[in-house]
């Protein structure tokens, strides 16, 4: 018999493919190919009922372009012809939040890829597929706009299949959750693969992937499908749009800049290093340039980062780990701004631990609440900011966000210390600011905020 493409999936992933239940849902671990099994159920729909659309809502811009091209991938391999197959992107101008990306197949079908808000998913009577449901922005808004797609009849029964990791119980991850608990009762058919589940079929190793994730929670939820405690994003991308201006660059900066505010997140290897510039102007914090350096030494970055500091107010850079050695060298050379050891230069150097990111990213979310950035409209740092999560843990908020291969959320963490170089700024803590409380004794000095 000839080669299908279909012979390409692995058991478990057939039997989701298989499944004719109109509602399905699947609990999977990451780098299962859940995405890649519910892009071939999307071209089957597409290519074997002529003047059918399938509509696929992900969670975010990236991953709705992702899971087009995976459809694009299967249509190819399938034997559509090229020629005849349209992806085509709609948005209101160059660099804005994608509204839908669209496939058409020469039998008048489509497969329409949008972005997981309930403006973009409502109107449409399709068979539907949400990719990293538990993920989505505001899932509860999204499921009411979008579930009237499956229940018109004309064209045939519609279909509506979920593919999620778990993201909690409680937050963005609970209406997924009561899907999952729900079945078989509430008309679902769920299907459940784990990395355990996988592994003999993948040839992965389970301890090595569990001793280098070195995150038992994340790995409890991430590869092994439990329910933990909930998350939500840091920035809606409402929120992001709201603050998107024509004003603002994503560089580089203006010859003679001078007065910027910069925030500087370190990367070596794996993430980049970002330098976010802003500047005070018409009321507001704007974003003059957002400095992204990949696989450069430390040295070489310093020599990109140099005149940039030598042109600031004040600067915030990632203390952590591999950025201590850049971090020494800004402050030898600019001087460190640290008031309680008596120190008055334009460096802060910000160490990360889950108690001082609270000191960052609640501040981030209240500048972009009270409209107080201008930010470039652009695709990658929309994507970036939107990848940072809060979660809540035994009443307490961390933050994080998953890495992908643009980085680790590294330009959002450069403009949380952006912004907290401004507020420094603000303040504008100085030598002259000191004031004398005693008769000359050292603990009778100290530093209060000159205004």
């Amino acid at each position: 018999m000839p080669f299908s493409p279909i012979d390409m999936l692995l058991p478990y992933q057939r039997a989701v493919f298989d499944d004719p239940s109109r509602f399905t849902a699947w609990v999977a671990g990451r780098q299962v190919g859940k995405s890649f099994t519910a892009a071939a159920r999307a071209v089957r729909l597409a290519m074997t009922s002529p003047r059918t659309d399938v509509l696929i809502a992900s969670p975010s811009e990236r991953q709705s372009l992702e899971a087009a091209r995976k459809c694009m991938q299967w249509s190819e391999a399938a034997g559509a012809k090229i020629a005849d197959l349209l992806l085509m992107e709609e948005r209101d101008f160059p660099g804005a939040l994608m509204k839908s990306s669209t496939i058409t197949y020469p039998n008048g079908s489509r497969i329409i890829a949008v972005p997981g808000k309930p403006d973009t998913v409502r109107g449409f009577s399709a068979h539907v597929w949400m990719d990293e449901f538990a993920f989505f922005d505001d899932p509860d808004a999204t499921w009411k706009a979008v579930f009237p797609s499956v229940s018109n009849p004309l064209k045939g029964r519609k279909t509506l299949t979920i593919t999620s990791t778990p993201n909690g119980l409680s937050g963005r991850g609970a209406r997924f959750a009561r899907i999952v608990r729900g079945a078989p009762a509430n008309g679902w058919s769920v299907h459940t693969t784990t990395a355990a589940d996988a592994a003999p079929a993948l040839g992965l190793d389970l301890e090595e992937l569990r001793r280098a994730a070195d995150d038992e929670e994340a790995w409890r939820q991430e590869y092994m499908c439990e329910f933990c405690d909930g998350s939500s994003v840091l920035l809606p991308y409402d929120l992001i749009a709201s603050c998107e201006s024509p004003d603002a660059s994503a560089g580089p900066l203006a010859p003679g800049a001078s007065g910027l505010l910069l925030g500087i997140d370190f990367g070596r290897v794996s993430d980049p290093t970002v330098c976010w510039a802003l500047e005070r102007a018409g009321g507001r914090l704007v974003t003059r340039e957002v400095l992204t350096l990949k696989a450069m030494s430390t040295p070489d970055q310093w020599r990109a980062l140099e005149s940039r500091v030598a042109a600031a107010a004040r600067v915030v850079i990632d203390y952590t780990g591999p950025g201590i050695g850049l971090g020494d060298i800004a402050a030898e050379q600019f001087g460190r701004w640290e008031p309680q050891s008596h120190q008055f230069g334009r460096c802060e150097l910000f160490t990360f631990t889950p108690a001082s990111k609270t000191l960052l990213f609640p501040r981030l979310r209240k500048a972009f609440e009270g409209r107080e950035l201008a930010i470039p409209a652009d695709p990658e740092i929309r994507e970036d900011l939107h990848e940072m999560q809060q979660t809540v843990r035994d009443g307490k908020y961390t933050y994080s966000a998953r890495r992908t291969a643009e980085g680790h959320s590294d330009r959002c963490t450069a403009l949380a210390l952006a912004l907290r170089a401004a507020a420094a700024e603000a303040a504008d803590f100085a030598p002259r600011a000191w004031q004398r409380r005693g008769a000359g004794r050292r603990k009778g000095w100290t530093w209060r905020t000159r205004r």
